[in-house]
């Protein structure tokens, strides 16, 4: 299939690419599975409480268990007592699930098609700006992309330091190299911009 390409210098232009890649089925099951997955693998999971085997605390009988008058106890360590260990206490937890990297592929495939269908992804033969942040959002007025508060991932083969640092005031643009892109960020975006080269090598990943 051939793919529209916006170029700097002005006009559009086209590129061949893979069918196999970029326009394969919607597959909706596999791409909750693999969103599901990779944010749940976001999750830091270091809650943690100490229970009465892990609070300092002698386990030696306070006192009697009769004759003093007072209520039976075991321990200082016990929960009804303050400074105690917690009856059900949290502990850490590994909340990744595993998933193949045929599925990620075939997920990130159909995820890429669905934009090209909903005309969500612009390819560019390049995609270069100054520092400044104003730069960046005429660069996207240029392509099409709403002015006030753009929601918009920028692809690239690598990021440079000017881009990077013109996107970073924007909190709803994100700007990946082609290495690190992943099924969250295509699926956030309203729009996502993509260079011809961030392009190629996408393509070469999920062949």
């Amino acid at each position: 299939m051939k793919v529209t390409v916006v170029k700097a210098a002005g006009g559009t232009g086209e590129i061949e690419v893979a069918d196999a890649t970029f326009a394969v089925p919607y597959k909706q099951h596999l791409i909750h599975q693999i969103v599901v997955a990779y944010q749940a693998g976001g999750r830091a999971g270091t809650r943690a409480q100490k229970n009465r085997s892990a609070v300092s605390g002698s386990t030696k009988k306070p006192w009697s268990q009769k004759g003093s008058g007072r209520a039976r106890a075991g321990q200082i360590r016990s929960p009804l007592w303050r400074g105690g260990g917690k009856t059900f206490a949290a502990t850490t937890q590994d909340f990744s699930q595993k998933v193949n990297k045929k599925q990620r592929r075939v997920a990130l495939r159909s995820i890429v098609s669905e934009l090209i269908r909903q005309d969500r992804l612009i390819a560019v033969d390049e995609f270069q700006t100054g520092p400044k942040t104003r730069d960046l959002l005429t660069k996207l007025a240029q392509l099409g992309v709403k002015e006030r508060s753009p929601n918009v991932l920028i692809v690239s083969e690598t990021v440079d330091e000017p881009m990077a640092l013109a996107a970073r005031n924007l909190y709803r643009v994100d700007v990946r190299s082609s290495d690190w892109v992943d099924p969250v960020a295509l699926i956030g975006h309203e729009k996502v911009i993509m260079t011809v080269g961030a392009v190629r090598r996408l393509e070469e990943m999920l062949a």
